[in-house]
């Protein structure tokens, strides 16, 4: 991996309760031009937080499209949602490993700095960074596989060429550092000053840290069973235990380097014209009468020039919502979205058509907030995995049924973080839980029935790589792969993105050593060490 340079950018730190101009000016400072004695190393946490949740392209372009949640006609969407090499754009492929790694060593430095002002006064924030440490490794090694862990972000030891490391090793590392940060965590020792998910609260943070550990755990169920159940169980008492425990970053539309990046990208106009919910979804969501689907999408107004206004609200009749079947384009061919059996034609006319204007998009006013959050996982996805190690006959408190209960019940309350209009009341909330309890007339059904929830949780809070990634874990839901003309994956859903593609320039040696371990090398169908 290449030398990364502590070069951070500024922007605007943005909490949920705001924060002065002073602050902001003071706060948005580059700590390469100050001395290190005179840098406050809480505000590196607040920009690792920042920038490690606010992923744009790097989860549209792959994983939301590839995982049905959305769909586009677009070119650059068919990399996702067909499998197609489109363009200059496979190099978004290796931007997880690119921006994790600078993040990464956004926190070593942190780290570094408050070692060297305080070790016994900042614990609390040392601790705190080897969490957000693994949060950030644990999602680079389920996107590629053997990565840097031991020897990464280590620049300053001289260590400018790291070894990756067998993921198997990784995981072990995560769960034992994760054990010892939450240990190490103290509420009566100096709090964080700059921390956007919790505001220096330490009893969350030993919360968050225990679910954390809870999601690397279960990432073994198919490869190290024994070894996911222990830590599984360890993780289980002091995970989240309600949704003012979720963990989720505002962004601030007033500064452009603080908006939501996935907001703005989806307000580019070809994505805004072509980018909807997937078929997949909205009809799940439609068999079950689920109560999101009136919150959560819209028909735009008839007409390609209204369709394009992101001024004008679209309709939110549940009845009305039709989802946008992934494997399609607008090129006339025999994949034009005009050949699909079940088309229901385009709205308007001659220029002014919209061929998708009947296709339910992401609602504006809810989603395309340039100041909304980026959630980072949440209490129904704690929920959902802890319903699943009861149905694997785990020695977890509570019942599998009272979990998953608890997780579509979060699920749907998570909704009113993204704005007020998603407000579902709880005169819905309650009997639509009731009306939907876990099916454990066997193992499997009960497996899918929480799994697929978990897929609608993390697509509807637009947390699209964690949807691949239990996806690949849990093998739910059962999609159904598009076989578009052209696609590198002989018709079947990426299990792993390439790695960046300057690692074997900078990298050699280690990078070639890793891509020998790969059953078929580095390619987008290659399965990484617990997805076998």
């Amino acid at each position: 991996m290449k030398k990364v340079y502590l070069l951070l950018l500024s922007f605007l730190i943005v909490t949920e309760f705001g924060c002065s101009k002073a602050q902001l000016d003071k706060i948005n400072t580059d700590p390469t031009k100050l001395p290190g004695e005179s840098y406050n190393p809480d505000e590196l946490l607040s920009t690792a937080q920042f920038k490690s949740s606010n992923k744009g392209y790097y989860q549209l372009l792959y994983q939301s499209t590839m995982m049905q949640l959305l769909a586009s006609t677009y070119l650059y969407y068919n990399n996702g949602d067909k499998y197609v090499n489109a363009g200059s754009f496979t190099d978004y492929q290796g931007r997880i490993f690119e921006e994790g790694y600078a993040d990464a060593s956004t926190i070593r430095e942190m780290q570094r700095l408050a070692k060297e002002k305080d070790p016994v006064k900042y614990s609390n924030l040392i601790s705190i960074g080897d969490i957000m440490f693994v949060l950030i490794l644990q999602r680079i090694t389920d996107t590629y596989g053997d990565v840097p862990y031991s020897q990464a972000s280590k620049a300053r030891e001289g260590i400018k060429y790291p070894k990756y490391d067998k993921q198997e090793d990784i995981y072990n590392s995560m769960l034992t550092d994760l054990d010892k940060a939450i240990n190490n965590l103290d509420p009566a020792k100096l709090k964080p000053t700059a921390d956007l998910f919790y505001q220096g609260d330490i009893a969350k943070w030993k919360k968050f840290g225990y679910s954390l550990m809870l999601r690397v755990a279960m990432r073994l169920t198919k490869i190290a069973p024994d070894k996911a159940k222990l830590w599984a169980e360890k993780a289980s008492t002091g995970a989240f235990s309600d949704v003012s425990d979720n963990a989720l970053v505002m962004t601030d539309e007033s500064n452009l380097d603080g908006q939501n990046g996935t907001s703005l990208a989806l307000r580019t106009v070809s994505d805004y014209r072509e980018v909807r919910w997937s078929k997949t979804l909205i009809d799940e969501l439609k068999k079950n009468k689920d109560p999101r689907l009136g919150v959560i999408a819209e028909v735009p107004q008839n007409g390609l020039a209204n369709n394009m206004n992101e001024n004008l609200a679209g309709n939110i009749d549940p009845a009305v919502q039709i989802g946008l079947p992934n494997g399609y384009d607008l090129l006339d061919g025999g994949y034009d979205i005009s050949k699909y059996a079940a088309y229901p034609g385009g709205t308007g006319a001659g220029s002014d058509f919209a061929p998708l204007g009947k296709y339910s998009r992401p609602r504006t006013s809810v989603y395309l907030k340039l100041g909304g959050p980026n959630f980072v996982m949440t209490y129904a996805e704690t929920e959902f995995l802890l319903a699943e190690a009861k149905v694997r006959g785990w020695n977890v408190p509570g019942t599998a049924a009272g979990h998953f209960a608890n997780g579509l019940r979060a699920a749907l309350e998570s909704l009113s973080k993204l704005d007020k209009l998603a407000i579902i009341p709880e005169e819905v909330i309650n009997p639509y839980v009731l009306k939907r309890p876990l099916d454990e007339s066997s193992q499997e059904k009960a497996l899918e029935m929480i799994n697929t929830e978990y897929w609608v949780t993390t697509g509807t809070t637009f947390n699209f790589i964690e949807s691949w990634l239990n996806w690949k874990r849990s093998g739910y839901p059962l999609l159904i792969p598009v076989n578009y003309p052209g696609n590198v994956t002989n018709g079947t859903i990426p299990r792993r993105l390439i790695y960046l593609s300057t690692e074997i320039l900078n990298n050699t040696d280690n990078f070639k050593e890793a891509v020998s371990r790969l059953p078929g090398g580095d390619l987008l169908t290659s399965r990484i060490w617990w997805d076998r």
